[in-house]
């Protein structure tokens, strides 16, 4: 067999990586858990796989609304309102954004649609709503307000019956559109024609608290505005398409009746204050039009004297003037009537009135009680938001008042001008018989009746025909309407590779930083400085000796590759070498490299020694399995033993020979300090090829600090997976102050297919004697993990 020797100087002298090398190792380090990555990856792929199969589409329904200022627009009856002065603020499209959202119109469409019961039936592993297509309709009896969220199955027995699963686990057997009373009230459950469908099948039933249900719907639209036409927007996603199309289509008709309503209010407080007006004139035309009758059967009246056609033209004229400024007094009154109630909800009307400041501050004040009482309708009389309303409406009140004093008193003083000037005229018309000047003055009453009531009627009739004609600003652009959803499928699959590669990893690179021991020989470079003379892997053989072990091949190849470097550290020459193993902590392997390496030593033909100093736990008399009760090193130190006494042959191999310690000594380190040692290692050195000296942990007690003086160099132990990296600070320290002589570290213990991915290079062994890296990813399926 032919052997690639390495040369030494891979050993730590050179620090710089290799970007490739760190790349591969970094790579193997994962390979080595394989079963742990394919493990995961099986469970993600299951996982998304039954995520796809059971998960059930959302569909996005949308529509779009187009809401118009009808302050924008021109109309016959919007003219008609404009010669009323009913004049409307303009519409704030923010505002109606918020109204379409509010819970008053919520809650239409959710009493309307019953969306606070819903019907589901069991598929496979998930729940199919049955909203378009349910068996059964459950109606509540009692009050929906009280109600308690409940959920309850039944099981369709028959077209007639049905099995009602308590919640105590028992069932009960009930028909059809028989009223039943539980926790929830009073209920009937009704079947529809699709009863048939699902007999022997499950159907859960969801109630819900309606107030619960509006809110979560307030939330689930909504609702985008477009300020440059002005469009809004609705959306709603629903498992269901057929539902969220219904939702939005109730919430369409609801918004628009609520729409026209609003519109409504003011034509139907001016129609109001106008039918009251013309109730009264009804009555007192009628008494006019009985008093001129009475009088013209009285006297037998039947026309008018061309005598006094002069003076009833001036009459007239002078009457004409007089009868508008009633008219405006008559005006003026109601006006101030209006003001000065504290609960009137009834506009007036400003027929005739010339002040347009008069007419502004009324519209002002009509707006703001309107607005007043749209938001009394949902929202608590004491909320902060009425207070500027409230004071408005104050000043205004005060303003209007002051108006109406100035205006009253200047139409009074007019009146009373007129009815001077007409008495005037009537006193110096003396030919005119009195019998003709009370008929006038019947005539002329009737005539003032009848002239404001023709008025109020036309325009009674023209704001009917508009509130009759009202239609909503809001017109849908866009009918309700939705696409088929996306499929996903190719998602989760992907985060499933994904996840399963990532948890693998972040899984061991977690465990890496939580155990916190040195896992390669990289780290362990780095950190310390100290070069790695050589890299034992972990060796599954139960005999203490393996390096003469022909089925441990691979640990008896590395053990000669130590062998090798270790020749070459000591550069072969001169006197037997003395080389001390230590580490920072017991457990580490020095007993046992120790003695490996002396029988690799002696089967190389050099005569080799094993001194087994460890004297407060000896392993290597255990190892070598030697004589009790022959004297040890310790008795030796104390000069109760010789040299020749304490030399016992290890029975591994003739060239290699071992001193145990004998018995535990109260003074370990003091015997080690005695110049009987140092004679000890001196005459051992004329004798032997190679003096091996197994020591305590440095970590822990001092002795191997006492050895060091003694020896050529120190093989300082630190074990995979076992070793923790805060002795990597102490193997450092050690170094640099360089209290152990020509010191290198053996990294102990590194798994053999853990070796090919960031811990030894095998160049040296055989290319027949490599273990292929799927044979090593094989071996120790189990203990990966």
């Amino acid at each position: 067999m032919k052997y690639k020797q390495l040369p030494y100087t891979s050993f730590g002298d050179n620090k710089e990586e290799n970007p490739n090398k760190v790349v591969r190792e970094l790579l193997n380090k994962y390979l080595y858990h394989w079963p742990l990555f394919l493990l995961s990856i099986l469970i993600c792929v299951s996982a998304a796989v039954f995520y796809i199969k059971n998960d059930i589409p959302v569909y996005n329904i949308q529509a779009k609304l187009s809401i118009k200022d009808d302050q924008k627009s021109s109309s016959t009856a919007k003219a008609a309102l404009q010669e009323l002065d009913i004049l409307k603020s303009p519409k704030i499209i923010e505002n109606e954004v918020a109204i379409i959202k509010s819970r008053p119109l919520m809650e239409q469409v959710v009493n309307q649609l019953h969306l606070w019961v819903n019907y589901k039936t069991r598929i496979n592993y998930s729940y199919k709503d049955l909203y378009a297509e349910s068996p059964v309709q459950f109606e509540l009896l009692t009050d929906e307000k009280r109600i308690k969220s409940r959920t309850f199955e039944i099981t369709v027995k028959n077209a007639s019956n049905f099995i009602l699963k308590n919640e105590d686990g028992s069932s009960q057997s009930f028909a059809f559109n028989t009223p039943l009373k539980n926790k929830l009230g009073t209920w009937v459950l009704k079947s529809t024609e699709k009863i048939n469908e699902y007999v022997g099948k499950n159907i859960q039933i969801n109630v819900e608290r309606p107030e619960k249900v509006v809110t979560d719907y307030q939330q689930l639209i909504t609702v985008t505005l477009d300020k440059s036409a002005p469009i809004v927007g609705l959306q709603v996603s629903d498992e269901v398409p057929e539902r969220g199309l219904a939702i939005l289509n109730a919430l369409i008709g609801a918004y628009q009746v609520s729409n026209v309503k609003d519109k409504n209010k003011e034509t139907q407080s001016t129609l109001k204050f106008i039918d009251n007006r013309l109730a009264s004139l009804t009555g007192e035309l009628t008494n006019v039009e009985k008093d001129v009758e009475n009088y013209k059967s009285s006297i037998g009246l039947t026309d008018i004297s061309s005598q006094s056609q002069l003076y009833l033209d001036n009459v007239q004229s002078n009457e004409s003037k007089l009868n508008e400024v009633n008219i405006q007094l008559n005006v003026i009154n109601g006006i101030e009537r209006y003001v000065n109630s504290s609960n009137s909800s009834t506009a007036p009307a400003t027929l005739g009135i010339a002040d347009p400041g008069l007419v502004s501050l009324v519209e002002q004040l009509t707006r703001l009680q309107l607005q007043r009482n749209r938001l009394l309708a949902t929202t608590p009389e004491e909320n902060p938001i009425f207070a500027p309303i409230n004071s408005q409406i104050h000043s205004i009140k005060d303003a209007i008042k002051s108006k109406v004093d100035g205006i009253k008193s200047s139409y009074i003083t007019t009146r009373k001008q007129l009815q001077s000037f007409n008495s005037g005229i009537e006193s110096s018309i003396k030919h005119i018989p009195g019998q003709e000047r009370q008929y006038v003055s019947i005539k002329r009453q009737q005539g003032i009746k009848e002239n404001l009531y023709v008025y109020l009627l036309q325009k009674r009739e023209e704001v009917a025909l508009s509130y009759a004609s009202t239609l909503t600003d809001a017109r849908t652009v866009e009918e309700p309407y939705f696409d088929e959803p996306k499929s996903n499928k190719k998602y989760p699959i992907a985060l499933a590779l994904l996840g399963g590669l990532l948890l693998p990893m972040g899984l061991i690179a977690g465990r890496n930083t939580i155990k916190n021991v040195v896992l390669t020989k990289n780290e362990l470079e780095m950190a310390t400085g100290v070069p790695v003379i050589c890299e034992l892997s972990h060796s599954e053989s139960k005999a203490p000796i393996v390096v003469l072990n022909r089925a441990s091949y691979a640990i008896g190849e590395q053990m000669r590759a130590l062998r090798t470097n270790l020749l070459q550290v000591n550069n072969r020459k001169g006197k037997a070498k003395v080389t001390l193993f230590t580490s920072s902590i017991a457990g580490e392997g020095k007993s046992f490299v120790t003695s490996n390496i002396g029988a690799s030593l002696a089967a190389s033909g050099k005569k080799t020694i094993i001194l087994e100093l460890d004297l407060r736990k000896p392993k290597i008399t255990k190892i070598f399995n030697l004589d009790n009760e022959q004297p040890g090193l310790s008795d030796l130190l104390n000069g109760e033993a010789t040299k020749e006494e304490v030399i016992q042959p290890s029975g591994v191999h003739p060239n290699l020979f071992v001193m145990k310690s004998g018995p535990i000594p109260f003074n370990p380190s003091e015997l080690l300090e005695s110049t009987e040692m140092e004679v000890l290692i001196n005459e051992l050195r004329f004798e032997f090829d190679n003096i091996l000296i197994d020591s305590p942990p440095l970590r822990l007690v001092t002795d191997a600090l006492v050895l060091a003086p003694l020896c050529d160099i120190c093989l300082y132990m630190v074990r995979h997976n076992y070793t923790s990296k805060s002795e990597l600070g102490f193997i450092q320290e050690v170094y640099q102050a360089k209290k152990l002589p020509n010191m290198h570290l053996v990294f102990n213990g590194v798994h053999m297919d853990q070796r090919y991915g960031y811990a030894v290079d095998y160049g040296y062994l055989a290319d027949s004697a490599k273990p292929s890296i799927i044979s090593s990813l094989f071996k120790n399926f189990g203990t990966r993990f």
